[in-house]
């Protein structure tokens, strides 16, 4: 889980408006952060199968999310698959 001033960090680096909070490419954001501090975690603790099945969650939530925005807006996600190095 992320610490609210990282989470404030990246909506105010992704936001799309002054009050953007919740559009795909904050989300998306939102979700590489959290599943690469899960990836950390898995590395030292492999056998942390809880935490195994959120980065699952995590993953295809993130997927189905990119999949919307690159149908609905397919310049804005080649910009945050570039931000992002995804």
């Amino acid at each position: 889980m992320l610490d609210p001033k990282k989470k404030q960090s990246i909506i105010a680096k992704f936001k799309a408006h002054a009050t953007d909070t919740g559009s795909p490419q904050v989300q998306i954001a939102i979700l590489t952060e959290e599943i690469r501090d899960l990836t950390e975690h898995l590395r030292s603790h492999k056998k942390d199968f809880s935490s195994r099945r959120g980065l699952i969650k995590k993953v295809g939530e993130r997927r189905r999310l990119m999949k919307y925005l690159k149908r609905e807006d397919a310049t804005a996600y080649d910009e945050l698959m570039a931000k992002l190095k995804i």
